[in-house]
């Protein structure tokens, strides 16, 4: 039996196990930027070999200098680091699993790290007497992630239980010639194999638990090593969606809380291993930690599974061709919106049946959907290869929810200015001239915004709030009242509608939650676009309780679903249709991903049903952030750098993007239909209306069609509307 020195005996070995940790810290790290940067500019999670890849030529990097000493030298820690980057390396390989699929990645991770320790498998005995103190050591790594982070769905949960036992068990196997031994030894081992271990984002935390290595050189027996080290794996496997370690989550979100956790977690390990260079503990002990565990989690924790679910879309859609289109002004309008909204929730009860009835009978929960004929079902992805056979289902998407917090996100960016300041966007597109020379601002008309949320008590905003039972839906929250975490909700609406920053000032205008926390899911949106349809009253039934007689006539959407949120290019097609076919005008933003072309690719953007917009600077050319193409995308711009509005506080402040030009094209709607009531509803008029009238854009910044018809001029737009059809 191999006993290793308590001293690395050199300075080569010294200088190898630097150089391992240094290459395998910064090997995962540059895994995790690679995969943010495809996020910001796809909007997706990167494909599985690009962490693969980091992975493995992280291992191999790593291991270089130990595989030359345990060669030429015959080195007994190089050979021991050699044995523990190959299981890194192994268990690496994992993460060819889409991020979102993370019961399948715990699957295949337990499955190799089985593996691994059955073909590393030593004769040691596995000595039970310093199992108390593994679970002590063990639980107590463990309490950060009980108290800052949460379970996902049950499946999900047991799989990471299994998939840290089994990396446990590999890491007793490998390590077993260096215990009893020094910590250092230990340590680095444990850094190179947990370099395999989860995705890219959460495993940053991982090599905190390594720094258990000291107390794992107290432990006697592969059982204890086995259980400190699969109890230190647990939490970040466990208590962390992967794919919500990403900078789309910004403020005191899942990143910081990881990144707390982890600091955490290594304060705890140095203790342990000081702690157990003079005691031992034992059950006593264990079961103090294991009750101190209990009540951080119940009592600080977040209790509860809390997993992603799925988008179930089913075969059958409604089909609203045969519905009378030609119906406009405001009593036109709502009865083709009540026949719409009556059509599509008959459809839904009568083609839902069997498959309701099914998950019934599997007591599985679900939500109804009928703007889009489908389910979000409380499962996780194990469900879905029963689900995809199903006859009655076109496709299943994933629809990601957002893992609760310990804390409120911390949204206050400090104090914001309290002038409106001077509107050059306001200017730039001449909406005052329609308020000064035709006395026309929007009154009569509902806007409709799914954002953020929005402060109802700003004073920009507050006077021309709908009000009523059915004016404000937060399927995130449950509030009551327009409120706006984020901001950027209130920012866009302001553009709209705002009293002194608005297009449209005397519009009035309903709200909905749609992305809480900056990330949202198929599901979410498609809640607020069910109640901009057929609104309801607070903790109502949208499909028993829907009114489609008050829903807007005009709405606003400053916001898109990519794949890193569960949605595919098509996702939101027959929601728009059917909006299309209400005679509600629905405006969207491009998107933020030019200059290059094709980049108008996330919904609703591309969608013919929706007027698309880009965005402009103060020179009057088109942004180069703007997204622009395929095809006809954006059908217009309007200012969308520097934009001030409004923000929650009562403030006001500056934003750019194309979420800031899309709320004035729909301002520009809201003065048409003010000043022509006869012109609600009619949709093909008002965007021709709108396209012939607006200024033509040129500069070089106008290819791919960057403009669409260019900037949209309101005082022409509403002197065309007011002219005989």
């Amino acid at each position: 039996m191999l006993y290793l020195p308590r001293v690395m005996k050199s300075w080569r070995v010294a200088g190898a196990g630097v150089w391992a940790v240094a290459v395998s810290v910064a090997a995962q790290w540059l895994a995790w930027q690679a995969g943010q940067d495809t996020v910001k500019a796809a909007g997706e999670q990167p494909g599985g070999g690009t962490a693969v890849a980091y992975g493995a030529l992280g291992a191999v990097l790593a291991a270089m200098p130990s595989v030359l000493l345990a060669v030429r030298r015959r080195d007994a820690v190089a050979r021991v680091w050699v044995w523990a980057a190959a299981g890194g390396l192994v268990l690496g390989t994992a993460r060819i699993v889409p991020v979102g699929e993370h019961e399948l990645y715990l699957s295949v991770l337990a499955v190799l790290a089985a593996l691994g320790a059955l073909i590393a498998r030593n004769r040691r005995p596995a000595e039970y007497r310093t199992v108390p103190a593994a679970i002590v050591a063990g639980v107590g790594l463990l309490l950060p992630w009980l108290w800052v982070g949460a379970l996902g769905g049950p499946v999900e949960t047991a799989l990471a239980v299994i998939a840290a036992g089994a990396v446990g068990w590999l890491a007793a196997a490998v390590l077993a010639p260096a215990y009893p031994g020094n910590g250092v030894v230990l340590g680095i081992g444990l850094i190179l194999i947990t370099a395999g271990v989860g995705q890219p984002g959460p495993s940053l935390a991982l090599p905190a638990t390594a720094l258990a290595g000291f107390a794992v050189a107290r432990m006697r027996g592969r059982l204890a090593v086995g259980v400190l080290t699969g109890l230190g794996v647990l939490g970040p496997l466990a208590f962390v969606g992967p794919e919500e370690v990403t900078v789309m989550l910004t403020g005191r979100d899942v990143p910081i809380w990881t990144a707390i956790a982890g600091a955490g977690t290594a304060a705890i390990a140095v203790t342990a291993g000081v702690v157990f260079r003079f005691t031992i503990p034992g059950r006593g002990y264990a079961a103090a930690l294991l009750l101190i565990g209990t009540v951080v989690y119940v009592g600080a924790g977040q209790p509860g599974f809390h997993g992603d679910r799925l988008f179930v879309i089913l075969a059958d859609q409604a089909d609203l061709s045969d519905i009378d289109t030609s119906r406009i002004g405001l009593s036109g309008r709502d009865a083709r919106a009540s026949e719409v909204h009556g059509r599509l929730v008959a459809q839904a009860e009568r083609t839902q049946a069997g498959l309701r009835r099914d998950l019934d009978r599997l007591g599985i929960g679900y939500t109804r959907y009928y703007l889009i004929n489908a389910l979000e079902v409380d499962a996780g992805p194990w469900l879905r290869p029963w689900l995809d056979r199903r006859a009655d289902v076109d496709r299943v998407l994933l629809s990601p929810h957002l893992r609760p917090l310990p804390l409120p996100r911390d949204t206050d960016d400090g104090p914001v200015d309290p002038t409106p300041g001077d509107g050059w966007n306001i200017t730039a597109i001449g909406a005052d001239r329609v308020w000064s020379e035709l006395g026309v601002r929007g009154a009569g008309v509902v806007v409709g915004a799914s954002d953020s949320g929005v402060d109802g008590t700003h004073p920009a905003l507050s006077a021309n709030f709908r009000g009523g039972d059915d004016s404000w839906l937060d399927p995130w929250n449950g509030t009551r009242a327009p409120v706006d975490h984020g901001g950027h909700g209130t920012h866009t609406l302001g553009s709209a509608v705002g009293g002194g920053i608005g297009v449209a000032p005397d519009a009035q205008w309903v709200g909905c939650v749609n992305m809480d926390r900056n990330l949202s899911s198929p599901a979410r949106y498609l809640d607020c676009l069910q109640f901009m349809m057929a609104p309801f009253p607070v903790g109502g039934d949208p499909i028993a309780d829907g009114r489609p007689g008050r829903g807007p006539q005009v709405l606003t959407n400053s916001w898109n679903c990519p794949a890193v949120e569960g949605c595919d290019l098509a996702t939101f097609v027959p929601a728009t249709a059917a909006f299309a076919v209400a005679g509600t005008f629905v405006v969207a933003s491009a998107g933020n991903s030019g200059p290059g072309c094709a980049t108008v690719n996330l919904p609703p953007g591309p969608y013919p049903d929706v007027v698309t917009v880009g965005a402009t600077d103060h020179a009057g050319a088109v942004a180069a952030f703007s997204s622009r193409g395929p095809g006809a995308k954006p059908d217009l711009v309007a200012p969308g750098a520097r934009i001030r509005s409004a923000l929650p506080g009562g403030g006001y402040g500056e934003m750019s993007g194309t979420s800031m030009a899309a709320p004035q094209v729909a301002g520009v709607v809201a003065l048409m239909w003010s000043a022509a009531p006869a012109l609600i509803g009619d949709l093909p008029r008002t965007r021709a209306l709108l396209n012939s009238t607006a200024t033509p854009v040129t500069g070089p910044e106008t290819g791919c069609g960057a403009a669409g018809a260019g900037l949209v001029n309101a005082p022409a737009a509403v002197r065309a509307a007011l002219l005989p059809s």
